[in-house]
């Protein structure tokens, strides 16, 4: 969390509905108006709203996952028929990796499946962080991609191999480019706009297979003016291409799993909790990702002189406030604590406090 307590401005989402003074000592008429716009706007504390937010996110992911699945797998059986007869190795290497980026839909298909399950009494908050785990079935499947490109690039150095039908080569490496940059563009997309990490770092994968596909038909040029190295030097290409978006995916699921969010939405969600009309001072405010869904814990201080029914308002109101800056919030934990009074030891009350 930033120090600053100040939000930077290039952080602040729209809240017009929030952007309103407050007084630390809160007047009269305020109160009043808050513990009525707190009986007539509906909010509830069970999650059936949020159980239907996250539905919708999970079926965005699943449309996903399996029309891309179906994009993956047009393309490598399209591939795999002109493999039939070219007997071009690099080809049959990038249908094969093709086939098996298709199969990644399945982790991630069951950690949406098993999102959708409400929380139990041994899994309190539910099976959100299934998709951490396929996140890191994928980097293992991007990992030996990386070692399969390697190895067959190594290969052949060491057993130069003449590539027949060169004009079918170049055209199944398009026909793999194309295939796997439309599922990386619909899946990273969608894995953003859902908050699924591991979507994303799927997308991210497909954008290597592209690369892949590419390299392909940079071999088939290399054969076509009779340059034989050109086909190792390309899966050497590959490899790094495969190793930096690696780098790139690893470094987005392990802060997933680590509890990372983006500092801005710390600060857009620190600022709707000033502005909530009776909210003295934002004491500490934790957030993280479960699942798509971001979950939120704070402490605020209130007037000390406040009743518990008006205390419980302004813990709603400032609830009601974050989940307008915050649509992916899923969740959100409020606790009142009073403020120091002016006959108490403000050291003594802060040692207490924590």
């Amino acid at each position: 969390m930033n120090d600053e307590s100040a939000p930077d401005s290039h952080c602040l989402g729209p809240m017009s509905d929030v952007q309103h003074p407050h007084g630390h000592g809160g007047s009269a008429w305020a109160g009043l108006w808050s513990q009525i716009k707190h009986a007539l706007t509906p909010h509830s504390h069970d999650s059936n709203e949020l159980v239907d937010s996250t539905l919708r996110a999970s079926r965005a992911g699943m449309r996903a996952l399996w029309i891309s699945f179906a994009v993956l797998m047009a393309t490598a059986l399209a591939q795999l028929v002109l493999v039939s007869f070219t007997d071009s190795v690099a080809l049959l290497g990038d249908t094969l990796h093709n086939f098996a980026d298709a199969l990644t839909a399945v982790p991630l298909a069951i950690a949406f499946v098993l999102g959708r399950r409400a929380a139990s009494r041994r899994f309190t908050y539910g099976l959100g962080r299934g998709e951490d785990l396929a996140g890191l079935v994928i980097l293992l499947v991007m990992s030996a991609s990386a070692v399969l490109a390697a190895w067959t690039a190594i290969d052949r150095l060491l057993h130069p191999q003449d590539i027949s039908h060169v004009g079918w080569v170049a055209a199944a490496g398009l026909v793999g480019f194309a295939g796997n940059e439309v599922v990386a563009r619909y899946r990273t997309t969608v894995g953003r706009r859902i908050g699924s990490a591991a979507l994303v770092a799927d997308g991210l994968h497909a954008r290597t297979d592209g690369f892949t596909s590419l390299g392909v038909l940079l071999a088939a040029g290399g054969a076509w003016l009779g340059w034989w190295w050109v086909d190792p030097l390309a899966g050497i290409l590959i490899t790094a291409a495969i190793l930096s978006v690696l780098v790139g995916a690893a470094k987005e699921v392990f802060a997933r799993m680590l509890d990372a969010v983006d500092p801005c939405l710390v600060e857009q969600a620190e600022t709707a909790l000033r502005v909530t009309p009776g909210v003295l001072r934002v004491d500490s405010l934790r957030m993280r990702w479960v699942g798509h869904d971001l979950q939120a814990e704070t402490d605020l201080v209130v007037d000390s002189a406040l009743s518990v029914i008006e205390a419980h308002s302004i813990a709603a109101d400032a609830e009601h406030h974050l989940l307008h800056v915050l649509p992916r919030l899923g969740r959100a934990t409020v606790h009142i604590d009073p403020a120091v009074t002016s006959g108490e030891d403000p050291h003594a009350q802060l040692s207490h406090h924590r």
